[in-house]
This record gives C-alpha cells, sequence and structure tokens, in this order.
C-alpha cells in the first residue's frame, strides 16, 4: 500500500489552496458515439443491412428484399476508483478534502470511459500509415472522400478527436484557417477555439488518443459506427468507515464498446 502523502497539505502559514493534478475532467467522447444501457454482461447492438428499391407492376406482390440482420456484442467490463480521507488530517487542514477526492474520483472515471472507447476505436480496419508526416490534408482529403463514396450520413454526427499536435497542424491548412475558406465566425482563433465544424467533421482537441514512440493514432467515426454500453453509470459515494476513521470516496462504473460498422471508421496516423 502507497505510503499517505496528506502531509505534504497540513496547513503552513498562510497556504490555503491546493493544486489538484491537472488531469482531464470527464469523458470527451462518450455523447459522440451510440450508447446503450444494460442489465446483462453483454450487450448486443443489432445492425440492420441495405434494401435496394425496386420497380413494381401494377397488382403485383411486393417481393421482399432480406435486408441482413445481424448484431455485434460489448463485453461488460466493471471498474472502481476510491481514496480515504482520514477525519485527523481534516482537522490539520483547510482543504476541503473530501471534495477534492470526489472530484478525483469522477475525473478517474471520465478517462477511463474514453480510454474503453479509443481501445476499441483502435480495432478500425481502415488506416492511414503516419508516413513521417504529420495531419496534413493529403491525409484528411480521402478520409472525406471514403466516407462520401461509402454513404456514411453527412448528418452533423461525423467527428474526429485529434491530439493538441494534430490542432496545431491543422492551423497550418489555409482551408482550415483563412476567412476566405470558412469565414469570419469560425477561424479557430476566435476565442482560443478548440473545437470547429469543417469538411464535415466536428474536430475538437483530446489528449487520449494512442501514442507510440512519436506515431499518433487519430480516429475520424460516424456517431453510429461504434457503440458503448453501461451497466452502470458511474457513481461516487461518500462513507464513514469507523475501523479506519476515515472517509471512503469511492465509486463504480460498468461498461463495454464494440465496432458496429467498420464502414464508419478510420485511422489515420501521424507523426509528432
Amino acid at each position: 500500500m502507497p505510503t499517505p502523502t496528506i502531509e505534504a497539505t497540513f496547513i503552513e502559514e498562510f497556504e490555503a489552496e491546493v493544486h489538484v493534478a491537472y488531469q482531464r475532467m470527464g469523458s470527451k467522447l462518450r455523447n459522440t458515439l451510440r450508447s446503450k444501457p444494460a442489465n446483462s454482461k453483454r450487450v448486443h447492438f443489432p445492425k440492420y443491412g441495405t434494401l435496394a428499391a425496386t420497380q413494381k407492376p401494377r397488382a403485383a406482390d411486393v417481393e421482399p428484399g432480406n435486408a441482413d440482420h445481424t448484431r455485434v456484442y460489448a463485453d461488460i467490463a466493471d471498474y472502481v476508483a476510491g481514496d480515504y480521507v482520514d477525519s485527523m488530517d481534516e482537522i490539520k487542514t483547510n482543504l476541503a478534502e473530501r471534495q477534492l477526492a470526489s472530484n478525483a474520483v469522477s475525473y478517474a472515471f471520465g478517462r477511463k470511459i474514453d480510454e474503453v472507447i479509443t481501445t476499441t476505436l483502435d480495432g478500425a480496419t481502415n488506416v492511414t500509415a503516419h508516413g513521417s508526416t504529420g495531419l496534413t490534408a493529403a491525409k484528411i482529403n480521402p478520409v472525406f472522400e471514403y466516407f462520401g463514396n461509402n454513404d456514411v450520413p453527412d448528418d452533423g454526427r461525423r467527428f474526429w478527436p485529434v491530439s493538441p499536435a494534430g490542432w496545431v497542424d491543422l492551423l497550418s491548412i489555409a482551408a482550415f484557417t483563412q476567412a476566405e475558406y470558412v469565414g469570419y465566425d469560425q477561424l479557430p482563433y476566435r476565442g482560443g477555439m478548440t473545437a470547429k465544424r469543417w469538411f464535415s467533421f466536428m474536430w475538437f482537441t483530446f489528449s487520449g488518443l494512442p501514442l507510440s514512440s512519436t506515431t499518433r493514432k487519430t480516429f475520424c467515426y460516424h456517431y453510429g459506427s461504434t457503440g458503448v454500453a453501461y451497466n452502470k453509470e458511474p457513481n461516487v459515494d461518500i462513507d464513514w468507515i469507523p475501523h479506519k476513521r476515515s472517509w471512503l470516496i469511492a465509486g463504480d462504473l460498468a461498461l463495454g464498446a464494440v465496432i458496429i460498422d467498420n464502414t464508419g471508421l478510420y485511422e489515420v496516423q501521424i507523426t509528432e
């Protein structure tokens, strides 16, 4: 068990603030994908095939199209996070220790949701290798063409999270940054913008994309390409543990994710 470090925050002179370690606060990806509540260990997402329209002679029967019915499964895994807040330590500090611990647990669950999602997205079968370059128009344009040629809906629910370095790469693309292409209201410099709809995708920065050495994976996808199933939404409880004379701030989460249709998912690697 790690040695408690609460002594580092005991009041000294007039110090009244604590620095919570920089961390991603909550999930950035959850609302960009299809989600489904569940009460089972395994959750299925149905997939309905396509139909073709055919000419019908007068009084003829309607010929059934027999669209394919398939399903994919997301296996649910359980996760917990928590920490103790010693009652005697609370006396020695002027910090809201329980609130800080509650926030830390909540943030941990947000990052876990994103980790499960990115691990699943890493199963994309459509891949553009890094090619020793960053995020360039030469990598972006073929993805737009692919989505269009494969009838991936352009319904405002195409997403492309990129790393901060990828966002910097975007700033070097004239069609992304210059007013004559996007208009003054959509300039990425206005108000420190880090999310922007462009070229049919909603672009935003995200620090949790997989990185191996200098190769970063980015994922562009449609909302319906991947499913996230929840057995239990994230929750945080605060309980008094008498035999420890401490408060236990802890919570749990149960979720899984699965690719529903690889057609609506593309992996583009960049070099950082």
